[in-house]
């Protein structure tokens, strides 16, 4: 049993480490925004291909605030919900499993 616990614990600190990564490059993605990129260099073209097909959604479904684009911030939030809820819980059943 121990060895599922221990898979289980490596799985939870991967996903927060995965998410954790992922909330960076929403906000590299958001700093980059703000000073006008060139779409066709590869970093920019990268970072948004990596967070378009989340934030999109949740833009779309999101009120108009007059230009104002708050989708980044609803999804770190939940990623911060995914972080306290998801990861620490499968970290409390590896660890009762033990």
């Amino acid at each position: 049993m121990f060895v599922f616990s221990n898979f289980l614990y490596a799985g939870a600190t991967l996903i927060d480490y995965l998410l954790t990564i992922y909330v960076w490059i929403i906000i590299i993605r958001v700093l980059i925004s703000w000073v006008s990129p060139d779409p066709g260099n590869p970093v920019v073209q990268i970072l948004y291909r990596l967070t378009e097909p989340v934030l999109a959604p949740v833009r779309y479904r999101m009120p108009n605030f007059g230009g104002l684009d708050f989708s980044a911030i609803i999804v770190i939030l939940a990623i911060f919900f995914l972080q306290n809820f998801l990861v620490r819980s499968l970290f409390d059943i590896a660890l009762r499993m033990r």
